[in-house]
């Protein structure tokens, strides 16, 4: 249930090699006036370090109004990507985060801002995420931090992280909506031209890997099996291919792909079905089976465990974005 009234106050820290985008979602969400269109007014503030100009990473550089003081007004601070990387953020910095978590408000990190929250010990004990490019270093830098590397956004009691670069939108939104309401979050969106919220986590957007293989015999059998992907495979039928014992088969092929022969598998039938649901017209039962699953429902539990959405929704999506002629805006009364 929404909380009115209590996200009123959004306040966006920027430094040295801001991301443009990030700041942008930031600002696009909190820093425009809808009141005409019933969304509640957001106080909205951009914050720096020091006085004077910051660089984008884009080529451009802002100058604003407000000093890191402002943060000790707001519900909501964000903090974007800067050039400092996976550095660690200022002691001022250090200082008005955790003040503003302990005086209640809100602290959200947009893709690689994660890394300034956990420097802060923000995230000790916590949920978080981050781009998925980065999620293993976090979480190898931080081990007090319970990385979630497969999901748009993370919010744990008073801290809030999210994705890369996009998901930063998913993040505002679900705040606006936490505090406002789903008909307030809905109309920014639909202003945004962007769903109020998408299915499935960052898992659909990460291509789907090809594991190497050095081995000759065994890179051939996975070439045979990858050609098959529409027959019923087994390890005996795959190792005979490998002119191996199905023992030594399975044995050899964890050792040079990392994973099982069922699991290699299960990987490039899913990758397959992604590129049939991106380019292709077939039914979701036609891509089920030309991809070896036999049936809609079989795909359907394969890819939401290893993509995180179902086919539909991901046929959708990316239909969406494959072409400006496939683009179909909502109704006013969706």
């Amino acid at each position: 249930m929404a909380t009115s009234g209590d996200l009123h106050d959004v306040a966006v820290v920027v430094d040295e090699g801001f991301s443009a985008f990030e700041f942008s979602v930031a600002c696009e969400v909190f820093g425009i006036d809808r009141t005409e269109e019933g969304v509640p007014s957001f106080r909205f503030a951009v914050c720096t370090q020091d006085d004077g100009p910051v660089a984008s990473r884009q080529g451009f550089s802002l100058t604003a109004d407000h000093r890191l003081d402002r943060l000790d007004e707001a519900d909501l601070v964000i903090v974007t990507p800067t050039k400092r990387g996976f550095g660690p953020p200022t002691p001022e910095l250090v200082e008005r985060l955790h003040a503003a978590v302990d005086r209640g408000a809100t602290v959200a990190s947009f893709c690689s801002g994660s890394f300034t929250l956990a420097h802060a010990g923000l995230l000790d004990g916590r949920r978080a995420t981050t781009h998925y490019l980065y999620a293993a270093e976090l979480a190898r830098r931080f081990p007090l931090v319970e990385v979630v590397p497969d999901v748009l956004y993370v919010e744990d009691g008073p801290v809030a992280s999210s994705a890369g670069t996009s998901a930063g939108i998913d993040l505002s939104l679900h705040l606006v909506r936490k505090h406002h309401g789903t008909a307030v979050a809905t109309a920014i969106a639909r202003r945004m031209v962007v769903p109020p919220h998408r299915d499935g986590g960052q898992a659909q957007y990460v291509e789907a890997p090809v594991r190497p293989c050095a081995d000759e015999s065994l890179a051939a059998a996975l070439d045979w099996a990858a050609g098959h992907l529409h027959t019923e495979i087994d390890v005996a039928a795959w190792a005979r291919a490998a002119a191996m014992s199905p023992r030594t088969f399975a044995r050899r092929f964890r050792a040079e792909t990392g994973v099982t022969p069922h699991r290699w598998l299960l990987e490039r039938r899913v990758a397959a079905a992604r590129l049939l649901l991106e380019e292709g017209d077939q039914s979701v039962d036609d891509v089920a089976r030309r991809c070896g699953f036999g049936s809609a429902a079989m795909l359907r539990q394969h890819f939401l465990r290893l993509v995180g959405t179902t086919p539909t929704a991901y046929r959708r999506a990316y239909r969406g974005a494959r072409s400006p002629a496939a683009v179909r805006l909502l109704p006013a009364g969706a």
